[in-house]
């Protein structure tokens, strides 16, 4: 290889070549098959990147046919369709998706499947492979496992593969998990198991790794000698809307958002760099960072180190909201925080003494996602005679969502006679730089899964060791005689004033968003 080759987009180019298959969804009469799923597919067949004679089947317990179901995607992907929708695409594409009826538990249901499966093929004139997506509700995914297993589908055919794609949440606690993966391990290898969580299928989650090892200027500053501390955001505007209540409450945001979303984003900031951008060497040094993080353990660390919060009725946008305990389907005495803000510590020589700040929250001022890194500030000569480096930190900020893009704060003279100073942005925005919108997750992670790029995918250690950290904050949370302070914040806020004073006692603030 010459020394201009690079290695990056020699792995990058050669890793969606997608086989030929056919994508079973379980639950396929749910909200995410009709607003990510269907409409993912659609967006790859027109950028030209389904193959040949690929097949979708829904399989679920309601009762009707292929044209019912059909239609019923259609509406869903007219609505949410990233290209829009194009009436002659669609007829072509919609005549590869299948309905299947059959309850989880039952096994002929499953065999039924299989001699469906095969019917395909006969027509294909050659065995394909198949992809399983479990889109049901977690309760679900043992029971639909086994079958899959007892029916023979988890063999492929004819030298073909056979795999499996798990939406989260993967378990509840670490032990669900574990109990979880079992049953998965039972039926799919690790190498064919994909848990997918959709941030990573984000242009620029997937742009940290690039940001960071492709580009000479960053690395070397990446590191506790010259970065003071790390945020990560994740605001969210909305609060329990669409019957979300039942689900949330037996969750929280450390559950739900914390454990895999920003623990992934976290991961990517803070690894080392992996030997080549294979999926076990990336997903190595993922799972190295999470077993450096410094525990926390027993309700006084947990008080000094993480703040749970709830909001109270305010206005969003002036839109009044009602209180989280008064929310739909939300228990009046809920001890389940809508709100986390937590200091964490990686124990490694790059991040010693750097501390890692992570908020999310809901019925916040604003839907927003971003990674900013906050440099250390310069040497003060020779300008601290005249106080000009007030604010003199340079900040990177990664944005997620929306508008995906990276900016640069750094500090500039103005313009005159005298020497004043100010923050200004150096920003890039994908939809400027590269002229058209990035496709959305699920259809990155999906065009992976089809090609048997497992990058982008939780691995089993990765998830059990998360769960780890995180099964100890809960415990401190609900089975300690002490338990930490449940806070409070108006909905419209930006959190309890616990966040801030969790920075502030470092003499440092959140970052304005």
């Amino acid at each position: 290889m010459s020394e201009l080759e690079n290695p990056f987009q020699e792995t990058l180019l050669s890793r969606h070549r997608a086989e030929p298959c056919t994508v079973v969804i379980f639950g396929a009469t749910g909200d995410l098959t009709h607003r990510k799923l269907i409409p993912a597919f659609y967006n790859i067949a027109a950028e030209g990147d389904l193959p040949p004679q690929f097949k979708v089947v829904g399989f679920a317990r309601r009762d009707k046919t292929d044209e019912v179901f059909r239609a019923e995607l259609e509406t869903g992907n007219r609505q949410n369709s990233r290209q829009g929708h194009n009436d002659e695409l669609w007829k072509s594409f919609s005549q590869s998706i299948h309905y299947h009826r059959s309850e989880f538990e039952d096994l002929e249901g499953y065999k039924a499947l299989g001699r469906l499966l095969d019917q395909f093929d006969a027509e294909r004139g050659a065995p394909a492979n198949r992809l399983f997506y479990l889109a049901a509700a977690p309760e679900a995914f043992k029971p639909i496992l086994e079958m899959i297993r007892a029916a023979g589908l988890n063999e492929g055919k004819g030298g073909k593969w056979a795999r499996v794609v798990c939406e989260k949440p993967f378990g509840k606690d670490l032990a669900s998990a574990q109990s979880l993966n079992s049953v998965v391990a039972a039926t799919f290898a690790e190498k064919d198991t994909y848990r997918i969580d959709h941030y990573l299928g984000k242009e620029t989650a997937q742009n940290i790794m690039v940001l960071r090892f492709a580009n000479s200027i960053f690395e070397p500053n990446w590191n506790s000698r010259y970065i003071d501390h790390v945020q990560i955001t994740c605001a969210e505007n909305l609060g329990m809307e669409g019957g979300r209540g039942g689900y949330y409450d037996t969750a929280g945001a450390l559950r739900d958002m914390v454990q895999n979303h920003l623990f992934q984003l976290l991961t990517l900031v803070a690894m080392e760099p992996p030997t080549d951008l294979s999926a076990d060497s990336v997903r190595d040094e993922k799972v190295k960072v999470i077993r450096a993080l410094r525990p926390l353990v027993g309700p006084e660390a947990v008080g000094k180190n993480v703040v749970r919060a709830q909001y109270t009725a305010g206005s969003v946008n002036g839109v009044a909201r009602v209180g989280y305990r008064q929310e739909d389907r939300v228990n009046p005495e809920s001890q389940t925080e809508p709100y986390v803000a937590l200091r964490l510590m990686i124990d490694t020589w790059r991040w010693q003494g750097v501390p890692f700040y992570i908020r999310v929250g809901k019925q916040l001022p604003k839907k927003a996602t971003e990674i900013s890194v906050h440099f250390k500030r310069p040497p003060q000569v020779p300008f601290a005679t005249a106080g000009m480096l007030k604010n003199s930190e340079n900040t990177l900020v990664i944005r997620i969502q929306p508008d995906e893009g990276i900016a640069l704060r750094i500090l500039c003279k103005q313009p005159g006679q005298a020497m004043r100073m100010q923050q200004v942005k150096m920003d890039f925005r994908y939809s400027s730089s590269f002229g058209k919108a990035s496709p959305e997750a699920y259809e990155r992670l999906l065009l992976d899964a089809v090609a048997g790029d497992a990058t982008l995918f939780a691995r089993r250690d990765e998830v059990e060791n998360a769960w780890k950290f995180i099964d100890e904050i809960e415990k401190a949370w609900h089975k300690s005689d002490t338990p930490p302070t449940m806070h409070e914040y108006p909905a419209g806020s930006w959190g309890p004033k616990a966040a801030d004073d969790l920075l502030r006692a470092d003499g440092r603030e959140w970052r304005l968003l």
